[in-house]
């Protein structure tokens, strides 16, 4: 028998051809068996009966003979077939109010001890070193965030994981009409997941920025609740609480933004020659300060291999011989006079 006659139906689900063929002649007769439509059609009819039967599409016809078929409407055979899934649904919906009621009994008593925290001041600073915990902290609180949500993420790209992780709560929260700010490094936009990442939120509404040094991992939410970054410690985070805490997080984080420069989703070869020129100045400036090249580079958001081009690139244009001396001959040598702007070396 060629495939198309086969009673088996599509892998999408559809009737096959045989099926079809079948259905119509039953509809145009009252009652058939399976000889009269073998007969009729020039196929065997069973896995075509067997199909239709199983998709509520025929029906054992009246009487004792179990081999008379007849033809079902296509809307009973769909009310048939949906009304195991509308009684799921239906208990599915239960299931979520009961569940619902029952976790909403509990927010007097959230909000109460809440308050009487507030007022004795404690918890208003937490730190949670476990990071499913940070995690879930965080979707706890872009969920109930209703104003603006302020990020400020140092260290050069995001990995990809991080991102895919977040994208669908940053939409979420777009979307309910909550203000979205980001400040990156600048070396954030060279990475290609991180510019995909922007340009969907900023379709959004969200506004992202990027700036060369000084940033402080830290979340403010609603200049309510922050989260800060705690320092050799990865994956955990200090919960603030605390309102004076967090006003001085909210305008740190607004004096970055001030100094900031939009993030473009592509990047031109003249703002590339910009950005790489001011990551080269601000090398120069951690340089002249003594620090290592691994601190350098962690601050800057760029491996320590790129840093250390730079840093060869920085020598050979001043003509240091060794990292000491171009620290030496970078730093600005003191006067006893009124200070003057010491000069910027080539790059």
């Amino acid at each position: 028998m060629p495939p198309e006659e086969s009673g088996a139906a599509g892998a999408d689900g559809e009737l096959s051809p045989a099926a079809r063929r079948l259905y119509a002649y039953a509809v145009e007769r009252h009652v058939f068996d399976r000889c009269e439509a073998t007969a009729a059609l020039g196929v065997r009819a069973a896995a075509a009966i067997t199909e239709l039967a199983s998709a509520h599409l025929l029906q054992r016809a009246p009487g004792d003979d179990p081999d008379r078929w007849s033809a079902v409407a296509p809307r009973a055979a769909a009310a048939r077939a949906l009304a195991p899934l509308a009684l799921l649904v239906r208990e599915t919906h239960d299931e979520m109010d009961r569940l619902r009621g029952r976790l909403e009994a509990l927010v007097p008593a959230y909000e109460a001890g809440t308050a009487h925290r507030d007022l004795s001041g404690s918890g208003r600073l937490e730190l949670v070193t476990d990071l499913g915990a940070v995690r879930g902290l965080i979707a706890e609180l872009v969920a109930t965030c209703e104003r603006e949500l302020l990020t400020s993420q140092p260290g050069g790209g995001r990995p990809l994981e991080t991102l895919e992780e977040s994208i669908g709560r940053d939409e979420s929260l777009l979307t309910r009409g909550v203000r979205m700010r980001t400040i990156y490094q600048h070396t954030a936009r060279y990475s290609r997941p991180t510019a995909a990442y922007v340009e969907r939120v900023t379709a959004l509404g969200a506004q992202v920025r990027t700036l060369g040094d000084g940033l402080m991992r830290m979340l403010i939410f609603d200049e309510h609740t922050g989260l800060m970054a705690v320092p050799d410690r990865s994956g955990a985070a200090l919960v603030v609480r605390e309102p004076s805490v967090v006003h001085f997080m909210t305008t740190t984080f607004e004096r970055s933004w001030v100094g900031a420069e939009p993030f473009p989703t592509s990047v031109s070869p003249e703002a590339a020659r910009s950005i790489s020129d001011e990551l080269r100045q601000t090398i120069v400036r951690l340089l002249s300060e003594g620090l290592e090249d691994k601190v350098i580079a962690r601050r800057l958001g760029m491996s320590e291999r790129t840093c250390q081009r730079h840093i060869a690139e920085i020598m050979r244009a001043v003509g240091a011989k060794s990292r000491f001396q171009a620290g030496y001959l970078l730093s600005p040598a003191p006067t006893a006079g009124p200070a003057t702007p010491t000069p910027t070396p080539p790059t």
